[in-house]
C-alpha cells in the first residue's frame, strides 16, 4: 500500500509506526510540522531505515505565532495547503492524520475526498470544544462565535472522514452524540517506542555531565507553560532546600521554564536546575537520571488524552508523581495500574506530601517503577499495534 501518515506534532510513536510499516514492505510517506519546537521523534533517516520510507517536514514561511490567533489562523491555512499538495503528489491509498489544527486538517479531508483516497482521522483529543472554551474566555462575545465554528468544523471533519481512530473508549459517547457510528470508529491507545526509551541507571554518562548523579532527583521534562502551574516546582524545590542531596531537575524551554529561571534567581533556589531540551537519543539516560518523574497539568488538561510524555515516562522504570485532573484518562491509567501517585491540581500541600513520601519510601518507588515498565511492555508492542492499523487501512 501507499500510506501517508501525517503527525503535525512530530511525536515519536507515529514515526515508529511509519518505520514499521515500511519494514513490512509498504510505501510510506511520513509528514510532520517542521517548525514545531517541542520534544520530537526520530524524524531524520536512521541507519537501517528502508528506502520505501520517506520522512518529510512541512515548512511555512515564518515561525508559527502560537499566541497571535489571527496570524496563527492564516499560518494554519498555509500549512493546510502544503498538506494538500503532499497528498496530491504522493497519491496514497490511505491518509491518516493526527494532532492537526482543524483548519489544516480540513485541507487533508477535502483533497482525499477529491482523489477518492481513504482518509482516517486519528483523534487524540476533542479540540473543537477546547478551542471554544479558550476563545470564549479570551475574547468574550466574538470568541464564543468563533469557538462554536470550531466545534462544528471538527464535527464536520469527523463525519467526512472514512474512519476514526481514537485513543480511548471515553470518546465514544461524544462521538455518538455527533451522529458517528461505532462501525466507523476504532480504539487504539497511544504508546511510546520501547526500543527508544529503555531503563537506564542514575549514574549513566549523560548524568555524569551534570554533576548531580549522586543526588536524589525529582525530574520534570517536556513542555511547561504558565497554565501548567510551574509554581508547583518552586514549592517542590523550596520544600527540599534544606536536604542537601535532593535536586529538582527541569528539562524544558517553554514560557514556564523561563519563569522558573527567574524565580530560581529571585529565591536563590540552589537545588533547582533548569536545562534546555535535549536530543531524543539521550532521553533514556535523562529519565534514568530521575528517581521520581514529575508531570504537571492544569485543570483544563484534556480529560480523554494521555500526553505523550507520560507514555515515555512509563517506559523508563521510574515512579510517577502527577498533578493532573483525577477524572482524566492519564490519571486513571496511573492509578489503576499503580504506576505512581496522582494528586488533583490545586492540592499543592498534598502534592508536596506525596513527594516527601516517595523520597522516604524506596520500596514504594520500586513497586511503582516495576509496574510502569511492565505496563509499557504489555501495551507498547509495535508489531501488535501495526496489525490493528493495517486492518483499518485495508478494510
Amino acid at each position: 500500500m501507499r500510506i501517508l501518515i501525517h503527525d503535525y506534532a512530530g511525536y515519536p510513536f507515529p514515526v515508529q509506526l511509519s518505520r514499521h510499516l515500511a519494514q513490512l514492505g509498504h510505501q510510506v510517506l511520513h509528514l510532520y510540522a517542521a517548525y514545531n519546537i517541542t520534544p520530537r521523534g526520530l524524524l531524520t533517516r536512521q541507519p537501517g531505515d528502508f528506502p520505501n520510507l520517506n520522512i518529510k517536514g512541512i515548512f511555512i514561511k515564518k515561525p508559527v505565532q502560537k499566541y497571535f490567533f489571527v496570524i496563527r489562523w492564516f499560518q494554519e491555512l498555509e500549512y493546510g495547503r502544503h498538506l494538500e499538495k503532499e497528498i496530491e503528489l504522493f497519491r496514497p491509498d490511505v491518509v491518516i492524520s493526527a494532532n492537526t489544527p482543524l483548519d489544516a486538517q480540513a485541507f487533508g479531508v477535502r483533497k482525499s475526498k477529491e482523489m477518492n483516497v481513504k482518509f482516517i482521522f486519528w483523534l487524540q483529543d476533542i479540540t473543537g470544544y477546547a478551542t471554544y472554551l479558550k476563545l470564549r474566555k479570551i475574547i468574550p462575545g466574538f470568541g464564543h462565535a468563533v469557538g462554536k465554528y470550531y466545534i462544528q468544523l471538527e464535527k464536520s471533519l469527523l463525519k467526512n472522514s472514512d474512519h476514526i481512530v481514537t485513543i480511548s473508549n471515553d470518546f465514544m459517547p461524544i462521538l455518538g452524540e455527533m451522529g458517528l457510528f461505532e462501525d466507523r470508529i476504532s480504539i487504539i491507545q497511544n504508546w511510546a517506542p520501547l526500543d527508544e526509551v529503555k531503563p537506564s541507571q542514575n549514574d549513566n554518562p549523560w548524568a555524569g555531565l551534570h554533576g548531580f548523579n549522586k543526588n536524589f532527583i525529582f525530574l520534570f521534562t517536556g513542555i511547561l507553560e504558565i497554565k501548567h502551574n510551574p509554581a508547583l516546582l518552586i514549592l517542590l524545590a523550596n520544600s527540599f532546600r534544606d536536604i542537601k542531596d535532593v535536586t529538582v531537575f527541569v528539562v524544558s524551554e517553554s514560557k514556564g521554564a523561563v519563569w522558573l529561571k527567574r524565580q530560581k534567581r529571585e529565591r536563590d533556589l540552589h537545588n533547582l536546575y533548569i536545562l534546555n531540551y535535549q536530543p531524543l537519543e539521550v532521553m533514556s539516560d535523562i529519565l534514568g537520571y530521575g528517581d521520581v518523574i514529575v508531570a504537571i497539568f492544569g485543570t483544563d488538561a484534556g480529560i480523554y488524552s494521555v500526553p505523550y510524555k507520560i507514555l515515555t515516562y512509563i517506559c523508563s522504570l521510574r515512579p510517577l508523581l502527577l498533578s493532573v485532573p483525577p477524572e482524566s484518562l492519564v490519571a486513571r491509567i496511573v492509578k489503576e495500574n499503580k504506576l505512581g501517585v496522582v494528586v488533583p491540581p490545586g492540592q499543592d500541600e498534598r502534592f508536596i506530601e506525596a513527594a516527601h513520601e516517595l523520597y522516604e519510601n524506596s520500596s514504594l518507588r520500586y513497586r511503582y517503577a516495576q509496574n510502569a515498565r511492565r505496563y509499557a511492555e504489555q501495551n507498547f508492542d509495535i508489531k501488535k499495534i501495526a496489525v490493528k492499523f493495517l486492518k483499518i487501512f485495508q478494510d
